[in-house]
């Protein structure tokens, strides 16, 4: 039987499915375009992740540390106010210092770390797709999320979707400000800036354990990248000269 042999009812179909083919095809088609990046060398791969990820993390940082010291500020004063009792409110404080602990950004270093191991240097699918640098998973089907390719028996991974890299970088801060599994680093951030010590409390961000933070303290320092912990505010064009003094190797921390 050919097409012209078909009923209306059945040709209309028939084009139906042809289309949702075609459509799927070319759905298929650009997101492999998508994910797909360029071979690259050890040097070349650092080169892009430094200059998409260090600018982002550099002015959330600098905008976070300045929140962090204007409320400091009130706090010091003596002179608390509805602002202070609603940031309370959504980062689960109870008291003053516990708000501190959580406003207070911790180094550039261990962000910038964290989004290297996280997103094996900016080229995993969920940074491709999502611009989710840090793995955060999502729990909100409401949200803008997508799904990860591997199941946990019979369960979706989810992971949130972002609309930049520094969107993203907020979120993970917010994550680490506000997650009960991080109190202990929070309280750590009060008491030392040096990463190598705070990353010893972030066996709980990953299944890894206590070995997460060593894999950690081994990429900042291999990397230098506590040398951004002391820098102002860093462009797009420093952080990418920055890799050019950087000792190459054949392997990646």
């Amino acid at each position: 039987m050919t097409i012209m042999q078909l009923s209306s009812k059945q040709k209309k179909a028939t084009i139906g499915i042809v289309l949702l083919l075609v459509i799927a095809a070319i759905s298929y088609y650009i997101s492999e375009r998508k994910v797909a990046l360029p071979t690259m060398t050890v040097q070349e791969k650092k080169a892009r992740f430094i200059s998409l990820i260090v600018p982002a993390v550099d002015h959330v940082y600098h905008d976070l540390m300045s929140q962090y010291e204007d409320v400091k500020g009130i706090i010091d004063s003596g002179k608390n106010n509805s602002e202070i009792e609603k940031l309370k409110t959504e980062y689960k404080a109870s008291t003053d210092r516990e708000l501190l602990m959580a406003l207070k950004p911790h180094p550039k270093s261990i962000a910038i770390a964290q989004a290297a191991m996280e997103s094996s240097w900016a080229t995993s699918r969920f940074f491709l797709e999502a611009n989710n640098i840090f793995g955060v998973w999502s729990f909100d089907e409401n949200e803008p999320r997508i799904a990860a390719l591997k199941k946990r028996g019979d369960k979706t991974i989810w992971v949130r979707e972002y609309d930049s890299i520094e969107q993203s970088v907020y979120d993970y801060y917010r994550t680490l400000a506000r997650g009960n599994a991080f109190k202990e680093f929070r309280k750590a951030t009060m008491k030392t800036d040096d990463p190598h010590v705070l990353v010893t409390k972030l066996d709980r961000y990953s299944e890894k354990g206590s070995v997460y933070g060593k894999e950690l303290s081994a990429i900042i320092k291999f990397n230098h990248f506590d040398d951004y912990d002391n820098d102002d505010m860093i462009t797009a064009e420093e952080a990418e000269a920055d890799i050019e003094t950087t000792e190459v190797e054949d392997d990646m921390e």
